[in-house]
């Protein structure tokens, strides 16, 4: 059975940094296009960065530029550095594939921004 597994949310002080990873069991991911999202409180889950198969990037206008994502294939594993962290950027943090299957989804890593 395939799993996600989120991890390194955290709680940081604005203009901070933390790096997200994403392990996924066994060959799952990397013939799949995978996926960044995030859900804050009282908000529709949001997609925030995606990395293709063949490495290529693509990022929500609100991350561009402080966020990167990258994938590591060898270890199954995707990764998001955020820096210059905002409040606005306090959510729940997923990972799945792009587009994404509701099987996939696990329990996010929470990143708080606050001072």
């Amino acid at each position: 059975q395939v799993q996600l597994v989120e991890s390194g949310g955290g709680l940081v002080q604005p203009g901070g940094s933390l790096r997200l990873s994403c392990a996924a069991s066994g060959s799952f991911g990397r013939g799949n296009d995978m996926g960044w999202y995030r859900q804050a409180p009282g908000k529709e889950r949001e997609l925030v960065a995606v990395v293709t198969r063949g490495g290529g990037t693509h990022y929500a206008d609100s991350v561009k530029g402080r966020f990167t994502i990258s994938r590591d294939n060898a270890k199954n594993t995707v990764y998001l550095q955020m820096n210059s962290l905002k409040p606005e950027d306090t959510a729940v943090y997923y990972c799945n594939t792009r587009p994404p299957l509701i099987a996939y989804w696990g329990q996010g890593t929470q990143v708080t921004v606050s001072s």
